[in-house]
């Protein structure tokens, strides 16, 4: 039995019971996944698990609660979870090469206006990795757009980056000025922050006046050993070398323009959360608490026999803000029992794991039929979770 998910739309139709169905006493079920980044969108992967799961229990209550972090799919989870939500064109930005790309947001009902960096500013735009000049230029370019419209407050989703700038491309494009020994305006790109000896703010649009929402999905700091060049610098190509040399720049950057480099979240998305955190006195939170929380999830969660979640790697990130682990710490104080399914699992965990690479027999056989080996997991999943 399929259900209508909180403040979300059902997407399933029933169906027939196959062989391999289990004849038991019904339980409420929640799929709740993350989108399996550059490959399925998080409402497409709950759907293709439920199916599996209804494959072998068609007597259950399903209800699926696609999610996001606040990196790619948030965009797709906040509008699934609002009715009335309306997509919105910024028109073409500046891509995380430089390279114009298209730029969107999401307008709610309210005025509030839904921004995703990994739209804009993320790491699949690049034609080629550049961990010392990718930019955030482009979502400051769609944050722009989106209050030029009339938006009063923003949810700003900060994930899957492609740079180590700090937000200063994309506070570059709202104004703010970042000037070197010559007086001209920096490159883009992290490397380029140690060339900044003065900070222009006069000109630098305004923050709305409902506020700024920081949507994170890590609890790292600006700099340091756990940073945001140190941490995830490697994920965008950056050697060793380049490592030290983008957390030096963070380091100057945050010299010149204040704040807490220190804020657990700060060194998200390359340091952007730093950032705008900065310039605007914006609010980090987590992306994942805040969508459970809009899409009804804990309720949800606190309600049913069973919960489900996934992404595309289970590592031992997911327990650091991100979805998966947010939400398995739900289920535990909920007492629920929970299970992940993961295109990889590597993280030592005491919770039930099958990733999608071992049904499939290797990576790229998992990739090359996502959704047949979700399915196939999902009815894994019914066989062996509930009790």
């Amino acid at each position: 039995m399929l259900r209508r998910e909180p403040q979300s739309l059902a997407f399933l139709p029933t169906r027939l019971a196959s062989p391999d169905t289990l004849a038991t006493v019904p339980f409420t079920v929640v799929i709740a996944p993350d989108s399996f980044k550059g490959s399925l969108s998080a409402r497409q992967v709950a759907g293709a698990i439920a199916d599996g799961w209804v494959s072998v229990r068609p007597d259950d209550v399903l209800l699926l609660v696609p999610q996001a972090d606040g990196g790619e799919g948030t965009l797709d989870a906040v509008e699934a979870a609002v009715p009335g939500s309306l997509r919105r064109t910024a028109g073409t930005v500046t891509g995380p090469d430089a390279r114009p790309t298209p730029g969107e947001w999401l307008e709610l009902p309210g005025k509030v206006a839904v921004i995703e960096l990994a739209q804009a500013s993320g790491l699949p735009l690049m034609r080629e990795l550049d961990a010392t000049g990718a930019t955030t230029r482009g979502l400051g370019e769609v944050i722009r757009s989106a209050i030029e419209s009339g938006a009063t407050s923003l949810v700003i989703g900060l994930g899957g980056s492609a740079s180590t700038d700090g937000g200063a491309g994309a506070l570059t494009a709202l104004g703010m000025l970042f000037i070197d020994e010559q007086g001209e305006l920096i490159a883009d790109g992290g490397l380029a922050l140690r060339d900044i000896v003065t900070i222009d703010r006069s000109d630098c649009v305004a923050a709305p006046s409902g506020g700024v929402i920081l949507l994170t999905d890590v609890t790292a700091p600006l700099v340091g050993p756990t940073g945001a060049a140190a941490v995830f610098g490697p994920q965008k190509g950056a050697t060793p070398a380049q490592v030290a040399q983008l957390d030096a720049s963070l380091s100057h950057f945050a010299d010149l323009l204040g704040g807490r480099r220190t804020a657990p979240g700060a060194g998200a998305a390359g340091g952007t959360a730093y950032g705008l955190a900065t310039a605007w006195n914006a609010t980090i939170t987590s992306g994942a608490d805040y969508l459970a929380e809009l899409t009804g999830l804990n309720t949800a969660i606190g309600s049913a026999d069973v919960l489900v979640t996934g992404e595309g790697r289970f590592d031992h990130q997911s327990l650091t803000g991100k979805v998966v682990g947010q939400l398995l710490d739900v289920a535990a104080a909920a007492r629920v029992t929970a299970g992940v399914i993961a295109g990889q699992v590597t993280a030592d965990s005491n919770v039930w794991t099958v990733a999608l690479s071992d049904l499939a027999g290797s990576v790229e056989g998992a990739m090359s039929d996502t959704p047949q080996w979700l399915r196939a997991a999902g009815a894994k999943a019914a066989r062996e979770l509930p009790r």
